[in-house]
C-alpha cells in the first residue's frame, strides 16, 4: 500500500481541523463566546455556534451530550489516522511519498491499510449519523438558517467529511 497524494492531502487538512474542532468541543464552555479560552483560537465558533445549534449555547444549555460524544470519537478516529500515517512512513524508511516505487509490503503495511480504512469508515459513519440526527430531528439545530448560510456554512464544511472518507474507503478498500 502506498498512500495516494489525495489521501495525504486529506490527512494534512483534516487532522489539524479535527484537532481544532475537538479542542473546542471537549473544552466547552471555556472555548465558547465569553469563555476564558475562546479568543483567539476558537473565535470562528461564535458564528458557527449560531449556524449549528449543536456547537452553540442551544445544545450546551440543553445538556445535549451528542457534541461531546462526537468529540470523544474524534480522538479515537484521529489516533487511528496517525497510526495509519506512522505505519505508512515507517514502512518507507522514514519517507512519506506517494510514488509507487516506494510501496512497502508485509504485515505492518497491511495493518496500516486496515487501520486507515477502519478510521475512514468511522469518519463516514459518524458524519452520516450527524446528518441523520438533523434529518430525524426535523433540522432542529440548523433549520433556522437561510439557504445560503446553510449551504456555505453547514453543507459544504460538513459535506467534506462525507466526500473525503468515501474516497479513502474506496481507494483503501480496493487494495484490501
Amino acid at each position: 500500500h502506498t498512500p495516494s497524494r489525495l489521501t495525504l492531502l486529506w490527512m494534512a487538512i483534516s487532522l489539524p481541523l479535527v484537532a481544532w474542532d475537538t479542542g473546542y468541543v471537549l473544552l466547552r464552555p471555556h472555548t465558547m463566546p465569553g469563555g476564558s479560552l475562546h479568543r483567539p483560537l476558537w473565535t470562528p465558533y461564535a458564528l458557527y455556534g449560531t449556524v449549528d445549534g449543536v456547537y452553540g449555547f442551544k445544545a450546551w444549555d440543553a445538556r445535549d451530550g451528542f457534541t461531546a460524544a462526537q468529540g470523544l470519537l474524534n480522538l479515537f478516529e484521529s489516533a487511528m489516522y496517525v497510526v495509519y500515517l506512522w505505519l505508512a512512513l515507517r514502512g518507507r524508511g522514514g519517507r512519506l511519498t506517494s510514488r509507487p516505487a516506494a510501496a512497502a509490503a508485509g504485515r505492518q503495511n497491511a495493518l496500516g491499510l486496515l487501520v486507515g480504512f477502519s478510521a475512514a469508515v468511522m469518519t463516514l459513519s459518524k458524519t452520516v449519523l450527524y446528518w441523520a440526527k438533523e434529518y430525524f430531528a426535523d433540522f432542529d439545530n440548523i433549520g433556522h438558517n437561510d439557504a445560503v448560510t446553510l449551504f456555505f456554512l453547514w453543507v459544504i464544511p460538513n459535506g467534506a467529511w462525507l466526500v473525503g472518507p468515501t474516497y479513502l474507503i474506496f481507494s483503501m478498500g480496493r487494495e484490501i
